[in-house]
């Protein structure tokens, strides 16, 4: 399964256009600060409707301005990780963990937690941990929504060399062990060489 995409859309001054071809793995969107990495995120998860175009992800179709096509966000099935891990400040890592879960869901909650190196943060709140622990408990909560693919805008933003690192070799074990297809956002080069089966230049 993978991303077959080509959308155009204008916000404001900018214009942004993108052309994914299928390919299995992670694709990078690479590029500077406000080129428009994050608006296509958004539009492929349906929080921003392109002007023209189609989005595609294996034999599913989010996304066709032909066809008048424009699938609800809910619909789509995507697992988003945000540049900031936006979580439920109220909420212990547990409950934020499991409060999108998708019900019916295959995906083995322990699995993920064992996974993601989770388990001692469960009883935390989420203002006591690292800029690395948030990230991986988000990408945790990502995973138990049972997506259909996952988004990650600047996954490694904010964080200091040790977290990133950690955190860069955590990706690329969910990229080799899931097999789900994966679009990121990077401006940073090294950070795409190391985690894109294919690279797109943006901006």
């Amino acid at each position: 399964m993978s991303f077959d995409i080509d959308v155009a859309c204008t916000l404001g001054e900018t214009a942004i256009a993108c052309r994914i071809e299928p390919g299995a793995g992670v694709t990078v969107l690479f590029g500077p600060s406000g080129a428009g990495k994050t608006s296509m995120l958004n539009m492929v998860a349906g929080l921003l409707r392109p002007d023209r175009g189609h989005i595609r992800v294996g034999e599913r179709t989010l996304f066709d301005a032909a066809l008048a096509l424009d699938l609800a966000p809910e619909a789509r099935r995507a697992g988003y990780v945000f540049q900031e891990p936006r979580l439920f400040p109220h909420l212990r890592v547990r409950a934020n963990l499991l409060y999108g879960r998708r019900k019916g869901g295959a995906t083995d909650v322990d699995g993920v937690i064992g996974l993601l190196g989770i388990a001692h943060l469960l009883d935390r709140w989420p203002r006591t941990l690292s800029g690395g622990e948030a990230k991986r408990v988000a990408i945790g909560r990502a995973l138990l929504a049972d997506p259909a693919f996952l988004l990650l805008d600047e996954p490694l933003a904010s964080l200091d060399r040790a977290r990133r690192e950690e955190i860069l070799g955590l990706l690329e074990r969910l990229r080799d062990e899931l097999r789900l297809p994966i679009l990121l956002v990077t401006h940073d080069r090294e950070e795409a060489e190391r985690l894109g089966d294919r690279i797109v230049a943006f901006g």
